[in-house]
């Protein structure tokens, strides 16, 4: 006998037509991870020739319309553009008649809450903001990285278990930002995230002028394991000589990166003052010590101290 075949997603109830206002990297991602829980993507919109090459590789055979067109196919659209454009967009449609009553309408702004959606809300939407938190290709490896992925999720609150649905649906995990929290959420994850990649490309750019052929995979192991060290253990994974307090040797890589890199010297300062004032609250780094390091980090970008 044979065993019964699975159901196809497709045919679960309430399944809805989805479009994609912005082919940028996230939209097509995210409307390919609805169409394997069985949603329908209907349209998207793109402008530049990249979008529209995004668009076709990962949402095949879905034609690329005019961003009204997109909300006349489509009862979920995701509105995947630059935070700064949101609002404009939104008010845009809504002022020109495309949004429909009972439509549900989500962006995907780290930035913005519920509240950007509110002229799309007074012609009877249902805002939704959707923000996954993760770095996005734009390919289909996305796609996979969405498994276990958190997203910072506002809504109003008789539609939180939708958006919380549509989030595990697409293999998401919600965590729930208050409306007057998102700026704040958004400014964690961009220190985090984005200057990381400042911080890794600076350190390679440092590496290759000191002569080291592959500095990715020297920094490699390096950073993975500081990495889980600082999601397991917080500051008490703080190491190095700032959090050892020697000032001799912060002094050193400073007179270096004068000469080498004199624009990372800011960023250095920066960085280690704040580590100086973490590794001090937590009892890392010994009072005694701290004082001549705290001098030393005390000295200008090009060298002078007060």
């Amino acid at each position: 006998m044979n065993a019964p075949h699975p159901p196809d997603p497709r045919d679960r109830p309430a399944r809805l037509t989805v479009g994609v206002v912005g082919a940028g990297r996230v939209g097509p991602v995210l409307a390919a991870s609805l169409h394997l829980a069985g949603h329908r993507p209907v349209a998207v919109s793109g402008v530049s020739d990249a979008s529209r090459r995004r668009a076709e590789r990962m949402l095949p055979e879905v034609p690329v319309v005019s961003p009204e067109e997109v909300l006349a196919r489509a009862e979920l659209v995701l509105l995947t553009v630059p935070d700064d454009v949101l609002p404009g967009l939104v008010e845009g449609l809504a002022d020109t008649g495309a949004v429909r009553p009972g439509q549900l309408i989500a962006h995907t702004s780290g930035r913005h809450g519920a509240k950007v959606l509110d002229p799309a809300l007074r012609a009877g939407a249902l805002p939704l903001a959707l923000h996954p938190a993760m770095t996005f290709t734009g390919t289909p490896v996305d796609v996979q990285r969405l498994a276990g992925c958190s997203f910072g999720v506002t809504a109003p609150e008789e539609l939180r278990l939708a958006a919380e649905a549509l989030v595990i649906e697409m293999g998401g995990e919600p965590e729930w930002i208050e409306e007057a929290a998102r700026p704040l959420y958004h400014a964690a994850l961009a220190l985090g995230a984005n200057h990381l990649v400042t911080l890794v490309a600076e350190a390679m750019d440092l590496l290759r002028t000191a002569g080291v052929a592959a500095p990715d995979r020297m920094l490699g192991p390096l950073l993975g394991a500081a990495l889980d060290n600082a999601l397991r253990s917080g500051d008490a994974a703080l190491t190095g000589p700032v959090a050892r307090g020697d000032a001799g040797t912060v002094a050193a890589h400073l007179a270096e990166l004068r000469v080498h890199a004199p624009g990372a010297v800011p960023g250095y300062l920066a960085m280690a003052r704040r580590t100086a004032d973490r590794a001090l609250d937590h009892g890392l780094l010994r009072p005694e010590l701290a004082e001549d390091l705290l001098d030393v980090l005390a000295g200008d970008p090009e060298g002078t101290t007060p």
